[in-house]
């Protein structure tokens, strides 16, 4: 399969936002956004037990909503600031639909959809 058919997609994120870049139609070059996810993080709770589990389950509905745009993804680059990228990866390789899926990190700031279009155009090609 040539490199451009690939289901190649690209997401920047932090532990709050992420932005979701693809081929809109698999057989153009060009990335463009697909949309955007958002975690609004766990509420505050008097037991440190619950607001743990509360916050891995707002963190596991965030990389569900952001993996909702990748389906049947062959290859993902994800950038961004901190650890989440390195956390989403973990999560896709323990996901049956995601685990022979190539993923690769780096780290950036946040960036226009334009500049993050262009981006991760830049890694695929």
């Amino acid at each position: 399969m040539t490199q451009k058919n690939k289901k190649q997609f690209g997401v920047w994120m932090d532990t709050h936002q992420a932005t979701v870049v693809g081929r809109a139609n698999p057989t153009t070059e060009e990335f463009t956004v697909l949309g955007k996810a958002g975690d609004a993080g766990a509420e505050h709770n008097t037991s440190e037990k619950n607001e743990h589990n509360d916050g891995r389950s707002s963190q596991h509905k965030f990389f569900k909503e952001i993996l909702s745009y990748m389906l049947n993804a062959e290859e993902v680059h994800l950038t961004g600031t901190g650890t989440s990228q390195e956390q989403l990866m973990r999560y896709m390789a323990d996901t049956p639909q995601f685990k022979n899926t190539i993923t690769q990190e780096s780290t950036s700031n946040k960036m226009s959809d334009e500049n993050l279009a262009a981006y991760i155009s830049g890694k695929f090609n």
